[in-house]
């Protein structure tokens, strides 16, 4: 199963919950909002916790979705070889309690993503 699921969008949480125990693989797509939680678009509290544990905020964005026990795969969306670098630091990132109690803040309504996303540019 594929699926949205980012720090600004987390509806689908609990449906890939579901579908990971019932045995699914779930992949996680946009896990850096179409770019809107990288080091150019990031907002408080993820630019702080940024500067803070001096990673930029793609490399937390991934941790966290990568820290989700049903996620089996997360896509970063790299398009280049520096984005590559920069994501792959997600792997050696640990997520504590505090950390993700701090980023609940930018989880918005799913309305509120979907209706920002199809205002996005798209080159």
């Amino acid at each position: 199963m594929q699926a949205t699921w980012n720090l600004l969008e987390r509806s689908a949480g609990e449906a890939l919950k579901r579908a990971h125990a019932a045995g699914l693989g779930v992949i996680v797509k946009e896990a850096l909002a179409n770019g809107r939680l990288t080091a150019s678009r990031a907002e408080e509290p993820l630019l702080e916790v940024a500067r803070e544990g001096q990673h930029g905020p793609d490399v937390i964005a991934l941790a966290v979705a990568l820290d989700q026990p049903w996620a089996d795969v997360v896509l970063s969306g790299a398009a280049t070889t520096e984005q590559l670098r920069s994501n792959l630091a997600a792997l050696d990132f640990t997520v504590d309690q505090e950390l993700r109690q701090r980023l609940q803040l930018l989880a918005q309504p799913a309305e509120q993503y979907w209706a920002e996303r199809a205002r996005l540019a798209w080159a």
